[in-house]
């Protein structure tokens, strides 16, 4: 099968338990074969958690869940070592970092420092424990979740943190007549079938398409237009922080994969240009009169969206 048509089966395959949002999905898609991390913001009940099951699920990967609350703790993420008194020694107990798909569920309720302990599995793909280091499972991606209406007892992701999430998104509301299927559908039968018939992959399918997407022509004049991008954000107004180069490296990775999602072995700026917004939007940071940092989501896409407009995209 060509990689336009393994992606496509492995949207299809999600979108038999994710209904009603089929551009996100791609998203969500790309950031994985790019072999990033997502970052989903919206408001309760839209599917987040079903759309990182539905993702696992598609090529029979593992599926881990962590609920992050004020008294999560590191060594319930990445693990602890116990003592074995049959062989004298310690143990390594794996936490739920070691899975395929990890969903950090409202990941801002967690302290700071729980929420570090995502940094070096995100970055790395493995995680430290006393001085050893314990490689993850191969492909690993991060999906966080968090409520963007929701600011109660909740810690603001630090700057490091979001910037290596490759990607953030929304998912918004379904249309009438999805939401009426969902609904109908919402039954212990139901999600036995849709479970079943949803594993029409396996990880092998994934291998030869995600090698032949390293092979993706992005042309010199095509990752000029990414650098002058990137270059622009940081000198936007009202911007303290750009966009890095993690961040450059991102769009150009996920650029390839939007291609071949559209049967193309070559990048082109309309890739660039549909995937700038969350690929770039959230590694923002912007300052008021004060001088003090601040973050806006909506100035953010804004800011991106101008650049977009405003940079020459090559012929």
């Amino acid at each position: 099968m060509s990689v336009q048509q393994v992606t496509q089966k492995l949207i299809d395959s999600i979108q038999t338990r994710f209904w009603g949002n089929t551009h996100a999905v791609e998203l969500a898609v790309c950031c994985f074969l790019s072999d990033g991390h997502l970052l989903i913001e919206d408001v309760p009940g839209v599917g987040k958690t079903t759309l990182a099951k539905a993702m696992a699920e598609a090529f029979r990967g593992v599926f881990n869940r962590i609920q992050f609350t004020s008294d999560l703790l590191p060594a319930d993420i990445i693990g602890i070592s116990i003592w074995n008194d049959l062989k004298k020694q310690f143990d390594f107990q794996k936490g739920p970092i070691f899975a395929n798909i990890v969903l950090a569920d409202e990941i801002n309720r967690a302290s700071p420092k729980t929420q570090s302990a995502l940094l070096e599995a995100m970055s790395e793909k493995q995680i430290s424990q006393e001085g050893v280091s314990h490689p993850l499972v191969s492909p690993f991606m991060v999906i966080a979740t968090q409520n963007v209406e929701d600011s109660y007892g909740t810690y603001p992701l630090p700057e490091s943190q979001l910037d290596r999430f490759t990607m953030r998104i929304g998912l918004g509301y379904t249309s009438a007549a999805v939401e009426k299927e969902i609904i109908r559908s919402s039954t212990p039968l139901a999600d036995k079938a849709n479970a079943e018939s949803v594993h029409a992959m396996s990880l092998k399918d994934l291998e030869p398409a995600i090698e032949s997407i390293q092979h993706t022509r992005v042309e010199d004049s095509v990752l000029n237009y990414i650098m002058e991008i990137v270059e622009r954000t940081r000198q936007a107004p009202g911007v303290s922080i750009g966009v890095s180069p993690r961040g450059g490296i991102a769009l150009f990775k996920c650029a390839k994969v939007y291609a071949n999602l559209r049967g193309r072995d070559f990048v082109l700026p309309d890739d660039i240009q549909a995937l700038a917004v969350p690929i770039l939007a959230h590694r923002l940071v912007f300052h008021d009169e004060t001088g003090l940092d601040i973050t806006s989501a909506k100035q953010a896409e804004t800011t991106i969206q101008k650049i977009i407009r405003t940079v020459e995209a090559p012929v």
